[in-house]
């Protein structure tokens, strides 16, 4: 038997992410050499990502960065198949350098993210598959939201469903001026609402007459006399709006008042918002 003690396995774990059996067998074939059995690790890690890559991942952070002068940010989702990967170093430090990434290098989709170089000789891709072969686990990286530089004031909210988990929900959003207190309780509001939308004219024209069909039938349906449709299904349709647009929804610290209003009462206007929630 390898000779090996509970704190070589430990050492094992922080050093790779791998599971605690994954690095007793791995200690076992590398006779207690901890640099051998990271190795073996990584070698048996990069020829199970193919066979991941059928499992899901529907766990995982959402990590934000923010410009020291507030003027840009960037939200940013790494998932992974359990919440013992999420809430781990390893795990986090990937998505941490992620989003440095997407902030210094500012990619315009998804595809010119993965196809970056990271580090030398190393995509961003070649990068998430390491870190996928590390930590012996599906790892994906789908999503992400850029705020460049634009004039405005940008902030971020970041919600835990549990504490003992990373943010599992990531606001981020844009003010034309600087109001802290005003970007926090809106980017909250945001987390809790999740609103589609900015604004009704944000909502493409197909969506809106697809609502009034669909208000107009059931009212129908209902028996609502005919002369009283018009009124009722535009009723509908402002509700519809009061759902999925944020400035319409009733502000959640106070629900007499639009997010329009609060807005206006500060003297400030939302430039943009993106909210992230994993797996969602």
């Amino acid at each position: 038997m390898a000779n090996y003690t509970a704190a070589d396995v430990k050492k094992l774990r922080e050093l790779t992410g791998a599971g605690m059996m994954d690095c007793k067998k791995a200690l076992d074939e590398a006779d207690g050499n901890v640099d051998k059995a990271v190795e073996l690790l990584r070698v048996k890690g990069q020829k199970g990502v193919a066979k991941r890559e059928s499992r899901n991942a529907e766990n995982g952070a959402v990590v934000s960065l923010i410009a020291d002068d507030r003027a840009s940010g960037v939200l940013l989702e790494l998932k992974c198949e359990t919440d013992f990967v999420a809430k781990g170093d390893k795990f986090q430090s990937v998505a941490a350098a992620l989003a440095e990434h997407v902030a210094k290098t500012r990619p315009a989709d998804l595809q010119a993210l993965l196809a970056s170089e990271i580090e030398a000789g190393k995509t961003v891709q070649a990068y998430v598959d390491e870190a996928n072969a590390n930590l012996g686990e599906k790892i994906v990286l789908d999503r992400f939201a850029q705020f460049p530089a634009d004039g405005g004031f940008v902030a971020a909210y970041m919600h835990r469903t549990m504490p003992d988990l990373p943010p599992q929900v990531g606001v981020l959003v844009e003010l034309d001026k600087e109001n802290a207190e005003v970007a926090k309780d809106v980017a909250q509001h945001i987390a809790a609402f999740a609103p589609k939308y900015l604004t009704r004219e944000d909502v493409p024209a197909e969506v809106v007459e697809n609502e009034r069909r669909v208000a107009e039938a059931t009212s129908r349906e209902e028996g609502k006399p005919e002369a009283a449709l018009p009124k009722i299904v535009e009723g509908r349709v402002n509700g519809f709006f009061k759902e999925v647009t944020l400035l319409d929804q009733p502000f959640a610290k106070d629900n007499k008042k639009s997010v329009k209003k609060i807005l206006d009462e500060a003297g400030v206007t939302l430039k943009r918002f993106a909210r992230i929630r994993v797996g969602a």
